[in-house]
């Protein structure tokens, strides 16, 4: 059965760095792509980051790009995303799914973790 469990979420400061983890099992890893997606209260789930298991290719959200990168470990069966330069507005749970086409909206992903909290104070 296909699993996907979030991590490394948790309470940080503005500007503070927060690396979240993804470890999946029941996939196969060269046919899917893996993204982030991100809730806050009253908001509607976003795309965050998504990347191409085979071939490393990768989509951010205009919001987050410069700042947040995605990153896989084969080996390991896990996603990465390594969030820097974080500000209150990054705060929301925090979503690892995956998709078997490469797109950014939430309703083309098959599978989902069920989050972690990032909370950033200011």
């Amino acid at each position: 059965q296909v699993q996907l469990v979030e991590s490394g979420g948790g309470l940080v400061q503005a500007g503070d760095s927060l690396r979240l983890s993804c470890a999946a099992s029941g996939l196969p890893f060269s046919s899917y792509t893996m993204g982030w997606f991100r809730q806050a209260p009253g908001k509607e789930r976003e795309f965050v980051a998504a990347i191409r298991w085979t071939g490393d290719i990768t989509s951010y959200a205009d919001s987050v790009k410069g700042r947040f990168t995605i990153l896989r470990d084969v080996a390991k069966n896990t996603m990465y995303l390594q969030m820097n330069t974080l500000k209150p507005e990054d705060a929301a749970v925090y979503y690892c799914a995956a998709s078997t086409v490469w797109r950014t909206d939430p309703g083309f992903y098959d599978y989902w973790g069920q989050g972690t909290q990032v909370t950033v104070s200011s």
